[in-house]
């Protein structure tokens, strides 16, 4: 992960998103409390788990005139020096243009080891103000394990592993953890 400089000043969504447009397609930056950070390429196991999350969420998320989708940016109106990308989104109804969304239903976040503690920190506060989030998965790349954060009352927490299927009344369905794993090897 690299920062994109120090500045004496934190940069605001409106600001990052003119800094960004111009940028090489190829280049992935999310803004973290003011900071352009340059997104790491992703890993192989993190890419399959990705695609097995897309596959199934998608289903689910489809016929309730919603989908699946990588590479959203995430805003929230409490929140005005942050955009981070989740790897996958499930946001209903028409897609607002340029990739950004303010009202995700589902949010996965497929943890690696340079991204964990950011990602079970200060995303977790983040996604937290997000008014329509109703579910966010944190999902583990070197074991079957999934961090399902539902908004209740309050956020609460579990955990789900192998055998177990999560249920999203949201999607009015269920994700077999092992599904998120599939062709994935430990």
């Amino acid at each position: 992960m690299a920062w994109a400089g120090r500045r004496d000043a934190r940069m605001s969504v409106a600001e990052y998103r003119r800094w960004v447009e111009p940028r090489p397609d190829e280049e992935r930056w999310e803004l973290l409390d003011g900071e352009p950070v340059l997104m790491a390429p992703p890993s192989a196991r993190h890419q399959r788990i990705v695609t097995n999350l897309l596959t199934r969420l998608d289903g689910l998320a489809e016929p309730r005139g919603c989908g699946a989708y990588p590479g959203l940016a995430i805003l929230s109106d409490a929140m005005d020096d942050y955009a981070p990308y989740p790897d996958v989104v499930v946001h209903c109804g028409s897609m607002p243009p340029g990739g950004y969304v303010d009202d995700p239903l589902l949010i996965v976040e497929v943890l690696s080891s340079g991204t964990m503690t950011n990602d079970r920190g200060r995303k977790l506060a983040f996604y937290a103000t997000v008014p329509s989030l109703q579910t966010l998965l944190i999902v583990y790349q070197d074991e079957a394990r999934i961090e399902v954060w539902r908004r209740d009352a309050g956020w609460t927490m579990r955990v789900a592993g192998p055998g177990e299927a999560i249920a999203l009344p949201e999607l009015g369905g269920a994700l077999p953890v092992g599904e998120a794993y599939a062709r994935v090897a430990f």
